[in-house]
């Protein structure tokens, strides 16, 4: 097998492993949600590719998800957090996802791609645990999960910036990934 067949093996794995990892029961909120988790900045269009593949479908609407539960996880830090620095993160989660839904929105509308307006059942059940948590113990579940799927979301948007043919996704992930970088810094240091 040739290196180049090898390298597109390799991102089909990491491609088939990130959608397992983000449809599993115990982290679909918080892997969903952090799909998106730094999906800031997007030009659709500037390529003018109209239809996307299987898999780049997938990921659009796996990223949608993620970024209405990114909203909503935020806007439960800031109600039920105790810290002040998650309060904070919460409202910056919220102010950035909502860009980033406005602009997977527009990138999915011009791809052909229609996004649901509701997080889904699974998503749903997740948040409504967040939610159960007493105050002291969101602040921690909530840094957390922001760490854990941080790192994961970086790696593979990577994976996929670097899978995807579609020059539009491909620049809207590659814009992405210094804003995971700078959120997972962010909740890292809030570890502390």
């Amino acid at each position: 097998m040739n290196t180049n067949a090898k390298s597109q093996r390799a991102v089909e794995q990491d491609r088939t492993r990130f959608m397992k990892f983000i449809s599993s029961s115990t982290s679909a909120t918080l892997g969903m949600a952090l799909v998106a988790a730094g999906i800031l900045i997007a030009a659709p269009g500037a390529n003018g590719q109209t239809t996307v593949t299987p898999a780049d479908k997938d990921f659009i609407l796996a990223a949608a998800q993620g970024g209405m539960t990114e909203v909503k996880l935020g806007e439960l830090a800031a109600r039920n957090g105790t810290r002040d620095d998650v309060k904070e993160c919460g409202r910056m989660m919220v102010k950035d996802h909502t860009r980033i839904n406005d602009d997977l929105r527009a990138l999915a509308a011009e791809k052909g791609v229609t996004l649901p307006d509701t997080v889904d059942a699974k998503h749903q059940e997740e948040l409504d645990k967040m939610a159960a948590l007493t105050p002291a113990g969101f602040d921690d579940a909530y840094i957390a999960a922001m760490i854990k799927g941080h790192k994961t979301v970086a790696r593979e948007f990577k994976a996929e910036a670097a899978a995807t043919q579609d020059p539009d996704i491909k620049s809207f992930l590659e814009k992405s990934i210094p804003v995971v970088e700078e959120h997972l810094k962010h909740v890292t240091a809030m570890n502390k």
